[in-house]
Parts: structure tokens; sequence; C-alpha cells
């Protein structure tokens, strides 16, 4: 595994935050509430209705993003963008030229999440490193995304995961920072109990986790209840420790998974997420 060029000790680090989520929600529901309650959606919980009309499902899900934030958009020209898809091509596996025209042009880290079929809840991650010319693959992990698959419009409650390519630079969890450089917010606000979609148990999901910039403010703890797309779009989507079954918008992974790719990733070397069925990610 990598080893990073940023000390350890000039790593930006989030305040430590207490067992309750700071300020008021967008629904001005007292921010009291522990992620128990609040970020139950993410996990995928079978409590009951939309991922954040009330406490007993709000959280995760419950928020959208910035616009011209929730998805890695480079500065780029039409022109610039075909000439890097075609570069790049034969190097990403999977992916056409639509989806790597979004793959902004400095990333230097790609997870490329791919699920199985437009509407499953299985999927494989593979995270890959730039290395000069060509994409340097690292092992492939199994995952789990929403119950019911993936979209393009990915809405509040929809039980799908949002097909797109989105920028990863914020972490955190109810466990203590494993040795990433990302921001890491270490909380007891990352707790959560009950049970998912399929009466699996929820505790530990939120050990570690990483923001995927969709539908949220990048540069803040994942915990931020920031949507700025509107509730409607949804929001939360995270990275996080696989609970053993489908969620209700997150990609999930193995907690020894989870902690490599915290471990791994570099904010230098600007990192995004690639993620949808592998029919869409060949557009």
């Amino acid at each position: 595994m990598a080893t990073s060029s940023i000390r350890r000790s000039s790593r930006r680090r989030l305040p430590a935050t207490t067992s309750t989520v700071p300020g008021l929600n967008r629904l001005g529901i007292p921010a009291v509430l522990t992620l128990s309650v609040t970020l139950a959606g993410c996990a995928g919980t079978g409590v009951g209705s939309a991922d954040a009309a009330r406490p007993a499902s709000a959280g995760a899900h419950s928020a959208s993003a910035a616009a011209g934030t929730t998805q890695a958009m480079p500065g780029r020209t039409s022109a610039d963008s075909e000439a890097s898809a075609v570069s790049v091509l034969e190097q990403l596996p999977g992916l056409g030229p639509r989806t790597l025209a979004d793959v902004p042009a400095n990333a230097r880290q790609v997870v490329l999440v791919t699920g199985r079929g437009k509407n499953s809840s299985e999927s494989n991650v593979v995270l890959y490193r730039r290395t000069g010319a060509s994409w340097e693959p690292g092992a492939t992990w199994p995952a789990h995304n929403a119950l019911k698959g993936w979209t393009d419009n990915h809405r509040l409650g929809d039980l799908r995961s949002p097909i797109g390519v989105f920028t990863l630079t914020d972490a955190g969890g109810l466990l203590a920072d494993p040795g990433t450089e990302l921001p890491y917010d270490q909380s007891q606000s990352f707790t959560i109990g009950g049970t998912g979609l399929e009466g699996e148990p929820l505790a530990g999901s939120f050990d570690y986790v990483v923001a995927i910039n969709y539908n949220r403010k990048p540069g803040t703890s994942p915990l931020d209840w920031t949507r700025p797309l509107g509730a409607g779009k949804g929001g939360g989507i995270w990275l996080h420790v696989d609970h053993g079954g489908p969620t209700r918008g997150c990609v999930s992974m193995a907690q020894q998974h989870m902690r490599e790719l915290l471990r791994t990733l570099e904010p230098e070397q600007n990192p995004v997420i690639v993620m949808g069925d592998a029919a869409s990610l060949k557009r």
C-alpha cells in the first residue's frame, strides 16, 4: 500500500465532535438526536418511511448536495474531455466515453464501483491508482449498494444509489482514525442500531465512513446536514462498513476493506468514486 508524502502531524483534521449532531437539520429537528436515529437511512434500516421525514428515519439520505460540487466535473472543454477519455478508455475497464469525460484530469485515484445490474444490490469495488500514463488496479472487493439498484436521478427514499463520478474529500467514524490522510471526524454520533432492510443488525456499520460528495458540502464532516440541492434529492451517500445486506443508497464493504481504503486515499491524489451498474458505466 502506498505511503503518503503528507506528514501525519500536518494532516488537516476536523474538530472533535460530541455524541450529538450540532445545530438543527433542514427540517428543524433538534440535533441532539444521535446517529442511531439521524443517520439510520444510510445503513438501510427497516424502521419505516422516507429517509428524513421524521426522527426515526431521518438522516444520511435526508439531504442534498451543492450544485457544481455533487459530481466531479473538471473545468475542461469538450475537446479536452474527449481527448482525456480516449487516452484512458482502455486503462479504466468498463467505462465508456461519457463516464470517462466526467473523471477529472487531476484525479490520480479512482474508486470504481461496478454494480452487477441496474436493479441489483450487489457490486464490486476496485481502487485504481494512476502511475504515469496508466491506471494500476488493486484488489477486487465485494460490496453492497442500494436495495433497488441504481439511478441517474436519485431521489429521497427511492432505495437506489446515484450513478456518477463524485469526489472523495472527508471521512469519519465511530472508531479511531485508522491512519487516513483524509480529514477524519471520530464521533460517538456515528453510533447506529436497529436492523437493515433484510433484518440484519446494523451495529458497526458506521465504524468507518467516507463521504461521497453527492448533494453535500465538501470539506465538512460526513455528519454535516447541508444539502444544497434540497432534501428531495437525497444525500448522506457514504462508503461504509458492510452489514450483510443492501443499503438505502450507500456503498458498503467489509471492515478490513474500509480500513485499507482509508489508509490508501490521499487528498493530494484528488480521489474520486465512479459508481453505477455495469451497463450505465459503459455509456
